[in-house]
């Protein structure tokens, strides 16, 4: 359902995943429509930046020089890892949402940002509530640390449309997935999130009862237009 909010002021954090160069420029991990999700990405970092909210970087980066870093991940011929390897120049943050001297960068070799536990350190620290979240993939690592935060009772406010995946059908059936469960947040766009950000009050989506989007192949599309 449709309802109004706003943030807290000092309460709110932004937090980008994984948006690394691989998903621009690998074929085997091409993100859809990725150059949309990095300038909408761009658009939170400079709203962040004006208000004075703190931003957080992650990068996904595997080092199987160290050891898998877990049960069955997938490597080369030449046993480095299959993606995101330690020594790839492609796992770099891309240049135009790369953070600022003053913001960090967490790096991690698992699905969830909250596997980083300094991360969950600085939030506490801060005084955080809510988490303002954009990246890839949607239904792997955006997915998996909107989980994570739920579970140590932060907020999140997911951008879908500074989110993606290998094709818009992942991303978007991925964001209802999320969405279904998103107990206590709240999914928007760019344009809210950002106004949100600014101190504005915004139309959101939130969630209302247990699983209330049922959807199919023929109208998924549609219910994501309509978050």
């Amino acid at each position: 359902m449709k309802s109004y909010l706003s943030l807290p002021a000092g309460k709110a954090a932004a937090v980008f995943i994984d948006l690394q160069e691989e998903h621009r420029h690998d074929p085997r991990y091409l993100v859809e429509d990725y150059d949309k999700v990095l300038a909408n990405a761009v658009r939170l970092q400079d709203a962040a930046r004006r208000a004075g909210i703190p931003l957080f970087h992650f990068a996904y980066i595997v080092d199987m020089a160290n050891g898998s870093p877990r049960p069955f991940h997938p490597a080369d011929a030449q046993g480095k890892s299959a993606f995101s390897d330690a020594d790839d120049e492609l796992s770099a943050i891309c240049e135009e949402v790369a953070p600022w001297e003053t913001e960090p960068l967490f790096i991690k070799s698992a699905a969830s940002a909250f596997e980083v536990q300094e991360f969950e350190l600085e939030l506490r620290r801060k005084g955080i509530e809510w988490l303002v979240i954009s990246g890839v993939w949607t239904e792997a690592c955006v997915d998996a640390t909107v989980k994570g935060a739920i579970d140590r009772g932060f907020r999140v406010l997911l951008v879908k449309d500074a989110c993606g995946s290998g094709t818009n059908a992942m991303h978007q059936t991925g964001i209802l997935n999320i969405a279904n469960r998103l107990y206590g947040g709240a999914v928007t766009d760019t344009d809210g999130a950002c106004s949100l950000i600014g101190g504005a009050e915004v139309e959101v989506w939130r969630v209302q009862g247990a699983v209330p989007l049922k959807y199919r192949f023929n109208d998924a599309e549609r219910i994501y237009v309509e978050l």
